[in-house]
């Protein structure tokens, strides 16, 4: 992490090695298509190969010390993000890994401690906020998981000179010793915003009074400026619906109304006589969504609360609010997005009458949560569209929108361009007319740091190429107030801070442990003693993830790689993000069929290698991978000797309505896409298969449901399964079942994969003798 880019280049680290390799590979037995697939994989680019192969120990730098499960979770190899944020132009402000708060300056390289890591072990905090003029300190402590919300207790210190002054409970009035779903600071002084039983509390400061600016709020039913489930899961990817004006005067939130929506019911097994089931709002493909309605409160004088009335075409339409920013200290810039999701609205609505005009339109847009940057008098605006870049189809660049009465009649013009993606604009610079944006250029596995003039498109440079360039090639970026300096968090190979932590232990731990050497090219190996068997990787990523990059990672199957002779592929096929539109839309209405195609034929290529067995080929995918995982059982005869699928999709009509429907359109209208996407169907292709399944019995995201249809089924047709649960566990499950899942995973492929023995001849055993 740097703070200044005379500093960037001060730092350097060591190397983890990897063994990877990138195929393009033609398709399995499959001869009608063989030269379509040929072309879309090579010509196209469609596929990366990432392949992780087990290197003999002479070529590794450190020592041979084979790297185990209980390593993963080792205090050594648990990395530190301080989470730095700026609190002005010159000051960040960071908790560093002895658990102490830093202020640190920029300019003077100076720092202090703020807060001490005895206060965190006082109160036992989990999280912590300081307030913006830096006199108090909010803590969350006791926190309770409780459904889909942590709930927790709060706390209010005040602070001088490192020392606790005063402390107070943050409740609502007449509420002792409350819970709450959420609090956080304004944007000025000492203002507090938290919610309390759906509903919005505001206080001016910590002395003063709180005022509820809510009154509609109702468990599982109305929730004012905090998410439902689906709006946090599929829609805003956060906790939080609410938006805070820049001086701190209006508050922007959502209510969201899910008294039509269909409840889930998450069943808790353990802890009591008697299990307990825990309802929410939960809409499957086809069922209704919750209504939304977008308001702002003035929080000045007279609290006077206002809606912002959406486009007409949307108005009597299901409809998202997928984005919120403010751009002025009246105006919101509001993203809404039809119940398909292949018509987005850009509007800008003015909080004092709550009209909101059009800024643009586009169809199909797949950076759904994008913001927009405004000139400071809202003239212009920056977004990156879909561009169409030649053959290769459409890439998302940086457009500069001049602003007409009409939307249509906007004056664009297109600031880059080229075969790659822009993956998210960081910051604007009105005043030296700069864009800064993150992007794959060079490489689709990359995130570099770049800018370009918006007034002269030759001064266009990457900022972080030539930056530790051997060890870091996957940057995200924090920019200050002002623009002129920037915190950038190295997330690639090396896993290196710059100046405010550089994970050294994490990094010596690396050293002595066997860790695979990483290439990305095609597989060229000219030695390799034994044949080796392959597990390939369906990770949880759906359409427009990304499984091949240039960050760090290091898991239950790095073991398999450094301990059991054992290479692990990972496949960035069609459907695939950050390789432009074409190759993302893949999957459009056809979930299950390219991604399968895909996966074969990388396996095809792979077992054209004399170091492959091809009679040892597991296959492992969580979520979505899950899903693909079973598709490849069950679509291969004896292809895959093992498979893991945990928290699989097995039937989109049993998963979210917001996920489902962008990618298959509303079940009603399409039966059929649905069921020849699930996994349901001709069940038989699984009875001569091995196959362990993984699921918690708590996930609320993808639903114990999934897993109980296929076993049910499973059943009926006698195949081999076996079934490994993690009672009241969710999608994502604990430390400890997380160790615990590790090892089992690590066990089953260790021994399905090992090569088979072949009994030894007379005249064998009698050399042997």
């Amino acid at each position: 992490m740097t703070a200044t880019k005379e500093q960037q280049s001060q730092r350097a680290n060591p190397q983890q090695d990897e063994d990877l390799g990138g195929v393009s590979p033609p398709q399995r037995n499959w001869k009608g298509i063989a030269i379509a697939l040929l072309v879309i994989l090579l010509v196209c680019s469609l596929i990366t190969m990432s392949v992780i192969l087990l290197t003999p120990a002479d070529t590794l730098a450190g020592s041979d010390t084979k790297l185990t499960v209980e390593d993963l979770f080792g205090p050594d190899f648990h990395v530190h993000d301080p989470e730095a944020l700026w609190i002005n132009e010159s000051d960040v402000i960071y908790r560093n890994r002895n658990g102490h708060v830093i202020r640190f300056n920029i300019l003077t390289n100076e720092t202090e401690i703020i807060l001490k890591n005895s206060t965190f072990v006082a109160f036992k905090a989990t999280k912590y906020s300081i307030s913006p003029d830096m006199k108090y300190v909010l803590f969350a402590y006791d926190v309770k998981q409780v459904c889909m919300y942590a709930l927790f207790c709060g706390g209010i210190v005040q602070i001088k000179n490192n020392e606790v002054q005063e402390v107070w409970e943050l409740d609502p009035p007449e509420v002792l010793n409350s819970r709450l779903q959420h609090a956080a600071w304004g944007v000025q002084g000492q203002q507090l915003v938290y919610i309390f039983e759906n509903n919005i509390y505001y206080q001016s400061d910590v002395r003063s009074n709180s005022l509820r600016l809510t009154s509609s709020g109702k468990e599982g039913v109305i929730y004012n400026g905090i998410a439902d489930w689906l709006y946090e899961e599929e829609i805003l990817h956060t906790h939080v619906a609410h938006w805070w004006s820049p001086d701190g005067e209006r508050l922007a939130f959502l209510v969201l109304n899910d008294s039509l929506v269909p409840n889930m019911v998450l069943p808790t097994f353990t802890g009591a006589t008697y299990p307990k089931g825990k309802q929410y709002p939960y809409p499957k493909a086809g069922q209704p969504n919750p209504m939304v309605k977008l308001f702002v409160v003035n929080l000045y004088g007279p609290t006077h609360t206002l809606e912002l009335t959406p486009p007409d075409r949307l108005k009597l339409r299901e409809h998202y609010v997928v984005m919120v920013k403010w751009i002025s200290k009246t105006k919101t810039a509001v993203r809404w997005l039809n119940r398909a999701q292949n018509i987005s609205i850009l509007t800008v609505c003015d909080s004092t009458t709550g009209a909101c005009y059009v800024l643009a339109l586009c169809v199909f847009v797949s950076l759904q949560n994008q913001e927009p940057f405004f000139s400071q008098d809202s003239s212009r605006f920056f977004l990156a569209v879909p561009v169409k870049q030649g053959g290769g189809g459409d890439f998302h660049h940086i457009a500069m929108f001049t602003t007409q009465v009409r939307a249509d009649q906007n004056e664009v013009r297109h600031l880059t361009s080229g075969s790659w993606e822009v993956t998210e604009i960081v910051a604007y610079d009105e005043n030296s007319q700069t864009i800064y944006f993150l992007s794959t250029e060079g490489s689709p596995r990359r995130r570099q740091l770049f800018s370009v003039s918006t007034v002269d498109l030759f001064k266009r440079q990457c900022l972080t190429c030539d930056l530790n360039k051997a060890h870091c090639t996957f940057f995200s970026a924090d920019f200050s107030p002002t623009r002129q300096h920037v915190i950038l968090h190295c997330r690639g190979i090396s896993l290196y801070y710059f100046i405010l932590e550089n994970n050294s232990l994490l990094k010596a731990a690396l050293r002595y442990k066997r860790i695979q050497l990483t290439e990305y090219k095609s597989l060229q190996i000219d030695r390799f003693d034994n044949l080796a068997s392959c597990s390939l990787c369906c990770r949880d990523s759906g359409p427009g993830g990304q499984q091949v990059d240039d960050q760090y990672s290091i898991d239950w199957d790095s073991v398999l790689v450094s301990s059991d002779n054992i290479i692990v592929a990972r496949l960035d096929g069609r459907g695939s993000g950050f390789q432009g539109q074409k190759i993302l839309q893949e999957v459009h209405k056809r979930l299950g069929v390219v991604e399968v195609q895909d996966q074969l034929a990388a396996l095809e290529y792979l077992l054209k290698f004399p170091y492959i067995d091809q009679t040892r080929i597991g296959v492992f995918g969580r979520g979505y991978g899950g899903y693909v995982t079973l598709l490849l059982v069950k679509s291969t005869e004896s292809l895959f000797k093992c498979a893991v699928a945990m928290s699989p999709v097995t039937d989109w009509t049993l998963h979210a309505s917001a996920f489902s429907e962008r990618y298959l359109g509303t079940p009603l209208q399409d039966d059929s896409r649905y069921q020849s996407s699930s996994v349901l169907q001709n069940i038989k292709g699984f009875k001569d298969q091995t196959l362990m399944l993984v699921h918690g019995t708590a996930d609320a995201n993808i639903h114990f449901q999934h897993s109980a249809e296929l076993i049910k089924n499973l059943v009926k047709v006698g195949a081999n399964y076996t079934m490994q649960i993690y009672p009241d566990e969710g999608h994502f499950l604990s430390e400890r079942s997380r160790q615990h899942l590790s090892a089992s995973l690590s066990s089953y492929f260790r021994s399905c994969l090992q090569e088979e023995m072949l009994p030894l001849s007379d005249e064998e055993e009698e050399e042997e003798e």
